[in-house]
């Protein structure tokens, strides 16, 4: 009664703690049906077959295995990505993670690994928290698998993305991000789930797969909160 539920995005009152209204959740495009088997892209027609792939990822295979997203990166799923990451909203990694977690479920999860995608220490000082380890830590207590928060670290600053083209983001992260020397073995020969929040070109998902796969680890996963699609 004192501090009844409200909506993550609006503020309204809702039922229950960490919803969304009617409004909100309308606003809130949910990824499923067709999507790429690569790098959860929606697709369009009804094919929920685990072969397809979008244009980018037939040109540009990814280096990690299989990747999902639980929003589309456009209207309330924006807002609570920017709000997570920009405005201090933490409580909004918690129900992201259960959306994150259905977002994966057909994944193979035995003896998995969760990690968060690191950010320089420079920029965790000016933001006091790393979006994405909230989501991985959050996620890790949704599906039960273990986390490793600081499992990769990000050795070069590199510039914010945003406004970049795609040649130039993989270029500003190549070789940016690399196993932690000290938690090296508790990726090897196991397949590690790396967690972000928004997945873009997938350059910085691209460097930290990258990472596993030079330290010895098995197969790669991603899960983000939302995907950029090209409409948007």
């Amino acid at each position: 009664m004192i501090y009844p539920p409200r909506c993550l995005g609006c503020g309204g009152k809702v039922m229950s703690d960490f919803g969304l209204c009617g409004t909100c959740w309308r606003d809130t495009l949910f990824i499923g049906g067709s999507i790429c088997d690569a790098c959860g892209m929606p697709l369009p027609g009804d094919d929920l077959s685990d072969t397809l792939k979008c244009d980018d990822c037939m040109t540009t295979p990814r280096p990690w295995t299989k990747g999902r997203s639980a929003l589309i990166y456009k209207d309330n799923g924006k807002r609570l990505v920017l709000a997570l990451k920009h405005g201090d909203r933490q409580e909004i990694a918690a129900p992201a993670a259960q959306w994150m977690a259905q977002a994966m479920a057909d994944l193979p999860t035995e003896n998995m690994i969760i990690a968060p995608v690191p950010l320089h220490w420079m920029r965790m000082v000016k933001r006091r928290y790393n979006q994405s380890a909230l989501l991985a830590q959050a996620l890790a207590k949704t599906t039960g698998l273990p986390v490793c928060p600081d499992l990769l670290q990000r050795q070069k600053r590199t510039l914010p993305m945003e406004g970049m083209t795609k040649e130039v983001r993989f270029s500003s992260v190549k070789g940016a991000i690399t196993a932690h020397p000290r938690r090296r073995h508790r990726l090897v020969g196991r397949p590690v789930l790396l967690v972000d929040d928004v997945l873009t070109s997938g350059a910085t998902l691209s460097a930290a797969t990258d990472a596993c796969i030079a330290a010895g680890s098995g197969p790669v996963y991603v899960v983000t909160l939302a995907r950029v699609v090209k409409d948007t």
